[in-house]
């Protein structure tokens, strides 16, 4: 039987290197709803990558490349996408970074 459930995924951290936010589970498609991005630095301007890896086979698509992110900011993504089984939506930060990330989806069961 089919499911609609509204979701939150979070990370926390240093993204110097890619960090899957969300891997959709087989048997499901996700709607992401709204991504919020923390800079909880002081002092230190960052940058940002946002991407979804399409099924995993290293075939990236950028959503946000080179994104800047002022100390103490935060960011906002409204637009809603879909993923489909296997896509990882990943984050990666120009540097040593600190911040947090909340992603809000509907997980839809088929």
């Amino acid at each position: 039987m089919a499911s609609e459930v509204l979701k939150l995924a979070t990370f926390r951290g240093d993204a110097a290197s890619v960090q899957a936010l969300l891997t959709v589970a087989s048997g499901h498609t996700y709607t992401v709803l709204s991504i919020t991005i923390c800079n909880t630095s002081a002092s230190d301007a960052e940058t940002f990558n946002l991407l979804i890896d399409d099924g995993g086979g290293g075939s990236d698509t950028y959503i946000y490349f080179t994104q800047d992110l002022a100390a103490k900011a935060t960011f906002e993504h409204t637009s809603k996408f879909v993923m489909e089984a296997s896509d990882h939506l990943s984050i990666i930060t120009a540097s040593t970074s600190d911040i947090d990330v909340c992603v809000s989806y509907l997980d839809q069961t088929l």
